[in-house]
């Protein structure tokens, strides 16, 4: 008898315990559904549409393994000239001189100006030079003819003559109102201004200099930790500091050209330099975050970085449920590549992803306004 009441009272007790463990459940689900409704957004689809709202459906694919480093861009050998002071005074800039800007061969880069100088004008000394030894050759080529002034004499007034027309011709090529030009050796972009407004200069020193920039070198370097993986290593990515965009050097016709077998002396990197054709108004000299791209990863799930907001150090997205609604989910996030990145947490294949509205559907949620109009479910 004794058996049969503790049986029941152990039953009635698993019950109880069941019950509980249901209520929980449902007190969980419910607790989940709260916060799904609480992370959900109604944004009208009209006006998704004028702002150009963006979704992709995200399916695995493959992911190149990332290695992110620093790097610089360096013009090609042989392919830049500097322009140097003709003569000694001061320069005057145009204002249109800044480094990048594309000139053309013979474009003016300075303008300087010895008036004030004690040197004097060199266009007008060279001016007068010229006519006196024009006016001496004038007068001693009938005389040599007739053996009057010996050949010898003849020659060094006609190599005075000579000198004086060429150093004439060259003044007077690129001479202004205001002083002498200084023109662009080569076409190409300004890579370097050396002086500034006002500055005085000497005749030879450098003012500027151009590069032709139809082919740059990425030069990038890699920790030592990083050597095993740099026989897998095929392109790059970069981004320049003054620009949104990340450039994919396969868009840009780049190659690998060679990967140093040791490290730069007392630094432990292993410099990699790649070749690219400038397409893009890249301008040498500037660093730039470099996303070496090695082996590739298969099934990964990947969104463009534009499809994250960030809120207080956590990433999230947005996945569109329907027409109007959307639903905000944190994702734990891997390597990027600079326009892309890997997704290891919170974000399942056919998802629909918002890639471009993101900070909108952030600002509306934040506001609690809803544009336009909202429905309900």
């Amino acid at each position: 008898m004794k058996f049969y009441i503790l049986l029941g009272v152990m039953s009635a007790l698993l019950f109880l315990t069941n019950c509980k463990r249901t209520e929980e459940n449902h007190h969980h689900h419910d607790e989940e559904e709260i916060e799904a409704k609480h992370n959900e957004v109604n944004f009208c689809a009209h006006k998704a549409e004028e702002l150009g709202f963006q979704t992709r459906v995200i399916q695995p694919t493959n992911f190149q393994h990332v290695i992110k480093t620093g790097g610089r861009i360096i013009a090609a050998q042989g392919k830049e000239a500097t322009a140097s002071a003709t003569i000694s005074g001061i320069v005057s800039l145009p204002h249109t001189l800044v480094e990048g800007v594309k000139v053309n061969q013979g474009t003016p880069l300075a303008n300087i100006s010895s008036k004030n100088t004690t040197e004097g004008e060199p266009y007008e000394k060279a001016r007068i030079a010229f006519k006196s030894a024009k006016s001496e050759y004038d007068r001693t080529q009938p005389l040599a003819t007739k053996k009057i002034v010996s050949e010898k004499e003849f020659n060094q007034i006609k190599q005075t003559y000579e000198e004086a027309k060429l150093a004439f011709d060259a003044m007077q090529r690129y001479n202004s109102p205001t002083g002498q030009n200084i023109p662009a050796p080569i076409q190409g972009y300004v890579k370097n201004i050396w002086v500034k407004e006002g500055d005085y200069v000497e005749m030879g020193q450098p003012i500027a200099s151009v590069t032709q920039t139809q082919h740059l070198y990425l030069s990038a370097e890699v920790a030592e930790r990083y050597y095993d993986q740099l026989p897998y290593i095929t392109s790059a990515n970069f981004k320049t500091p003054y620009q949104d965009e990340c450039f994919s050097l396969e868009t840009l016709n780049g190659k690998l050209l060679s990967v140093g077998k040791s490290t730069k002396e007392n630094a432990n990197f292993i410099p990699l330099t790649f070749s690219f054709e400038n397409i893009k108004n890249i301008v040498p000299g500037a660093y730039m975050d470099v996303f070496l791209l090695s082996h590739p990863i298969p099934n990964q799930l990947v969104i463009p970085l534009s499809a994250l907001i960030e809120e207080q150090g956590l990433f999230h997205i947005y996945i569109q449920l329907d027409e109007e609604t959307y639903l905000k989910k944190e994702v734990k996030l891997g390597m990027n590549n600079g326009n892309e990145v890997q997704i290891l947490n919170g974000l399942h294949p056919n998802d629909k992803v918002v890639v471009k509205g993101a900070q909108q559907l952030k600002l509306a949620s934040a506001s609690g306004a809803i544009p336009a109009h909202s429905h309900h479910h």
